[in-house]
């Protein structure tokens, strides 16, 4: 069988469903025996991730993009000269091949849920696609079971065509080694938007004991993201024992990440949660949100609060850092958890998902 997944998203600034792609490619390559997977336009051969910029020159970066373009023309059929069996589309293709299998995965609802948390171009962009592929597809994979009944209620899918497929989390999280640090810190991972609800996190924080927050810093790691004036010009303020790092490159995260006391994730809404999925695979206590696919993920490795509620966050903050049993019991259970998602699993299982077409 010869499988062609859209990759555009290797090309572009991209955070979660960049990671998906990248991963995804390099163990679906793995196992694939007989079967051939490619990379559409053009990216059989990958290098290093970096969610800043494209993985590839300006050059190549720049004539695959125009390629892109070309077949995005309105009644353009070039994509079904492809060679392939199965195209993979993501919504940067607006006009997937009409002569091949049509799969697609589904990463979140949040455009059709929480509109607010997003630009009006995505709204739209994701609309579309779920119009032009999601409805049409002869099969979907869903990277969580909320996210799969999301699509069932909100998107008519049938049941029967949609699959959960959890995704995974590199291999190196489980075996990584704290990065030094001068003083125990709280993290968090994300890129720094509205639906990350970074706000809520600094309001918990500042209302800690100050007998903690002496104690701890709280490290913010991840780029600044859109419609976030407001929180950067906080972030920039100096809030006493806040870091900002910035984006921090792939080959660091597994260390910053097993340093922590603690992994905070106070999201809105998430399709799977890469960020927390990691930290409970390095064996990280986790403070996370009862809402989307978090309890799912998260399961027993983790504290659960209202993501609205900076007074439920503030009391799980100071249970955390004051209860040493509580942190080990949250590691454990987490690491456990975390088993369920390896890329490995991850390939096998949506390679199978392939052949069932």
């Amino acid at each position: 069988m010869r499988i062609v997944i859209d990759a555009t998203s290797l090309l572009l600034r991209s955070a979660g469903i960049k990671s998906y792609t990248y991963f995804w490619l390099q163990h679906l390559r793995r196992i694939a025996g007989a079967d051939r997977i490619h990379a559409f336009p053009f990216l059989d051969s990958l290098g290093a991730l970096d969610h800043e910029r494209s993985m590839l020159s300006p050059l190549e970066t720049y004539a695959r993009l125009a390629l892109l373009y070309f077949v995005n023309v309105p009644g353009n059929p070039a994509l079904n000269f492809l060679p392939g069996d199965v195209f993979h589309a993501s919504n940067q293709v607006r006009s997937p091949p009409a002569n091949k299998k049509l799969t697609a995965t589904v990463h979140d609802l949040t455009c059709w849920l929480m509109p607010e948390v997003h630009t009006a171009a995505n709204v739209r962009a994701d609309r579309r696609f779920a119009d032009r592929v999601f409805r049409r597809a002869d099969r979907l994979i869903a990277v969580s079971e909320n996210t799969r009944q999301d699509a069932i209620r909100i998107l008519k899918i049938d049941p029967d065509r949609i699959e959960t497929i959890y995704s995974g989390v590199p291999d190196v999280f489980f075996d990584a080694n704290p990065a030094p640090a001068a003083k125990p810190y709280v993290l968090f991972i994300g890129t720094i938007e509205p639906r990350k609800n970074l706000n809520t996190l600094l309001d918990a924080w500042e209302a800690l004991k100050p007998d903690l927050r002496e104690a701890f810093d709280l490290v913010v790691a991840g780029p600044i993201g859109w419609s976030s004036e407001g929180t950067a010009a906080r972030l920039r303020s100096g809030i006493p024992g806040v870091r900002c790092p910035g984006y921090v490159p792939e080959r660091d995260l597994p260390g910053l990440t097993a340093g922590a006391t603690a992994f905070v994730y106070p999201s809105l809404y998430e399709g799977f949660g890469f960020p927390m999925a990691q930290a409970m695979a390095a064996r990280v206590p986790l403070l996370t949100c009862n809402n989307s696919c978090l309890p799912e993920i998260a399961g027993d490795g983790a504290l659960l609060v209202d993501a609205r509620s900076s007074g439920e966050m503030r009391a799980a903050l100071e249970r955390l850092l004051t209860e040493p049993s509580l942190r080990a019991r949250l590691a454990e259970n987490g690491r456990m958890r975390a088993e369920r998602y390896r890329w490995e699993d991850c390939a096998r299982r949506s390679l199978a998902f392939f052949h069932k077409l």
